[in-house]
């Protein structure tokens, strides 16, 4: 039998995911398959986050956290690439903020990573974001830009030694709202998906305090070829799945 995602909502209430965490890999790669020039694979990227994230709210999922730029991307990635990245950001955010159905389904957006080592208009940009949908309450996206997830449980654990914090008092339920801010209010990792792994099965340091019993899917497939039907697959992929959470 072949559902819709509306139908997959409806029939699978009790076994969807409610957090998926998705890292957004092979825009580079899409590009040079095609001779085009690498900023258009960033680009054509863009266009289809736009579309897939709707995808996953109307399966039903409310929680999404997207790996967008690790840390170590920004490592490699040329100066030039960089900027374009930038734009591409700075272009995200006008659309939201102009796009009515962000409104009507009250989608808050949240920022996790060094924001301080953005360009400052690309962080005053993400700042308004965050502003702008605040008072959104339905459904809940994580951007992890300048991220790492090493970085973030040792800012975490710096955090804590800054407080003085009793060891007695350090359980994981404390060390969860010392991380990134906005982590707190997102439950654990039930599912992730990686597009773009030709060569393997890794998650890249992608949120790993909250991802100790996620369910992974690891695609061939390049970020700009994931379609609706791909989303569909996934999830239904994930619903037939039996969790033993460590046993």
């Amino acid at each position: 039998m072949t559902f819709t995602l509306e139908e997959l909502k409806k029939a699978n209430q009790d076994k969807l995911p409610r957090h998926i965490g998705l890292i957004v890999d092979g825009n580079r790669r899409w590009a040079k398959k095609r001779n085009l020039d690498i900023n258009f694979g960033h680009l054509v990227g863009y266009e289809n986050l736009k579309k897939r994230l709707f995808d996953f709210f109307d399966a039903g999922i409310h929680y999404l956290s997207l790996y967008l730029l690790s840390l170590e991307n920004v490592k490699r990635r040329s100066s030039e690439e960089l900027n374009y990245i930038y734009q591409i950001m700075i272009k995200a955010v006008d659309t939201v903020v102009n796009e009515s159905i962000v409104k009507e389904e009250k989608v808050r957006f949240n920022i996790v990573g060094k924001l301080s080592m953005l360009p400052s208009d690309v962080r005053e940009k993400l700042e308004e974001l965050i502003e702008f949908t605040k008072s959104h309450d339905q459904n809940f996206i994580n951007l992890c830009i300048m991220y790492d997830g090493h970085e973030e449980i040792v800012d975490a654990i710096k955090s804590i030694i800054k407080d003085q914090i009793n060891p007695e008092e350090i359980n994981k339920k404390l060390i969860k709202g010392y991380l990134y801010e906005g982590r707190e209010n997102f439950p654990d990792l039930d599912f992730i998906i990686r597009t773009g792994m030709e060569d393997g099965a890794r998650i890249s340091g992608f949120l790993l305090w909250d991802s100790s019993y996620a369910e992974f899917k690891f695609r061939n497939e390049l970020w700009p070829d994931y379609n609706k039907e791909m989303v569909l697959e996934d999830i239904i992929d994930y619903t037939k799945r039996s969790r033993r959470m460590g046993s």
